[in-house]
């Protein structure tokens, strides 16, 4: 009878191991530290809030680069821009694409026997066969307002993703959900019939009960203006970040119902800071610090907020060691696994991130490369001698216009509008005593040996992710 019950322990134990290990990976568009679980005193956002409980919460979580395109590669490939070739927006005349070469999480998924599903906004990122989902919903085509809607109810998308789930349960599965909100709607789709205008807000979305507030409730950043047209956007911008949570709630439901709750890896992460200047096409702080809650079902300890300072280049390798793919394939990528740090408050040797930027738009080039440590920060403004450009769609929000029209001199938050749009080559900040950026201690004397050691820190990150731009530290 021992020997009985040691093999049948044994049958446990393996069929434990091989159980079957599902990814959900949840995209939101635009979206900062806009959430309760991140201490915002006014946005309703109760279901990341209870999944931070149920998981773990990352403070110190950064994009590698705040435009969407560029974003989404690196989270999908676990590779910085400079490696993958994703430098700028995939859609339309900007047409940037990632290299032939490159392999994502949907393809080594596939190939280690998923069954993979991208469901909401547009893949915005290319070659299609490189980035290639087996489901796609919307399908692939030709944007049209419906295609862009369906995105920006995020109610609706969870709801036609559980034909997916539920399909068979012996074949591990990997959603990509991706929201359209809380991306300023595109100026493009005006020129369409009905086209609306801002997020999108005086829609009706099926399944989703607004949460609306007002401009006299919403609380304006340091990096922002105190102005009308600036609360009045920030108001609606708060209304796309609650639909966005309540996708999140209807997903998470969801995955229980399907008995999908306790085999699912969830990660809900954004691809980049707030559709404002200051934050979006930036690589100041609001452009790069993002929202990154974790829950994995195979770990005991819940409501962890772990300090350890990740980027997005850890996703891709922490999906494929959850699902337990070849550790040669994270290894040719430039992040770790987050799975090692989910159960620590504290962990040893995460202190810095790298983040970049090259273009967003394909008229929009302005090269930046960053080091940001725990306290101090590095931006090297590659093309200084250019004036910075802004996006379309932050260029045409009543914020900026509201601010050029009462010139340069004029106060953009912390910065003045000429100071925002001529950056020197380099800036350098202590973010323990100014948080907000606002002032460069570059060329402070007692600050230059401060500035050399990021600088070389930053060259040894170049040359071993063979960033091209290395070449400009001669050349310039």
């Amino acid at each position: 009878w021992r020997s009985i019950w040691l093999m049948f322990a044994l049958l446990v134990t393996v069929q434990t191991e091989a159980a079957v290990r599902n990814v959900v990976l949840f995209i939101a568009d635009d979206v900062g530290l806009q959430a309760g679980c991140y201490g915002h005193p006014v946005v309703k956002t109760p279901h990341i809030d209870a999944l931070a409980k149920q998981g773990t919460r990352f403070p110190l979580a950064f994009c590698t680069t705040a435009s969407c395109s560029p974003s989404r590669a690196v989270i999908l490939t676990g590779l910085h821009n400079h490696a993958n070739g994703q430098y700028g927006l995939e859609h339309g005349s900007h047409g940037f694409e990632s290299h032939e070469s490159v392999r994502s999480l949907p393809i080594i998924l596939k190939e280690q026997g998923y069954r993979t599903m991208r469901i909401g906004r547009s893949r915005h990122v290319g070659p299609e066969k490189n980035y290639h989902f087996d489901q796609t919903v919307p399908a692939e085509g030709p944007l049209t307002m419906d295609k862009r809607l369906y995105g920006r109810n995020p109610v609706q998308c969870a709801k036609d993703s559980r034909k997916f789930l539920e399909e068979d349960s012996s074949t591990p599965f990997f959603l990509m959900f991706c929201t359209s909100d809380a991306h300023r709607f595109m100026t493009t789709l005006k020129k369409l019939p009905g086209a609306p205008n801002g997020f999108a807000n005086d829609h009706k979305y099926p399944g989703v009960t607004e949460k609306t507030y007002s401009p006299d409730q919403v609380v304006v950043p340091a990096w922002l203006p105190d102005t009308l047209e600036t609360r009045a956007e920030l108001a609606q911008y708060y209304q796309a970040v609650s639909r966005i949570d309540q996708g999140l709630g209807k997903l998470v439901e969801a995955l229980k119902e399907t008995g999908h709750w306790e085999d699912t890896l969830l990660i809900v992460i954004s691809d980049h800071g707030p559709p404002f200047p200051g934050a979006k096409t930036t690589v100041y702080e609001p452009g790069l610090r993002c929202p990154c809650v974790v829950r994995n079902p195979l770990i005991e300890k819940r409501g962890v907020t772990c300090q350890a300072m990740v980027s997005w280049v850890d996703i891709a390798p922490t999906i494929l060691e959850y699902c337990g793919i070849d550790p040669s394939e994270s290894r040719r990528m430039h992040g770790r696994s987050l799975l090692s740090v989910l159960e620590q408050q504290s962990p040893q040797g995460w202190d810095t991130v790298f983040a970049s930027h090259t273009f967003h738009e394909v008229t929009m080039y302005y090269p930046m490369r960053v080091v940001r440590e725990r306290r101090y920060k590095l931006i090297w403004n590659i093309a200084h001698k250019l004036d910075f450009p802004l996006a379309s769609d932050l260029w045409n929000s009543s914020t900026w216009q509201k601010a050029i029209r009462q010139g340069q001199d004029n106060y953009f938050g912390k910065r003045t509008i000429a100071n925002y749009l001529h950056r020197p080559e380099f800036e350098l900040y202590d973010l323990k005593t100014d948080p907000n950026e606002a002032r460069n201690l570059s060329e402070h004397p007692d600050y230059l040996d401060r500035r050399n050691n990021l600088q070389k820190k930053l060259v040894a990150f170049q040359k071993k992710t063979k960033d091209p731009w290395l070449l400009k530290w001669k050349h310039e």
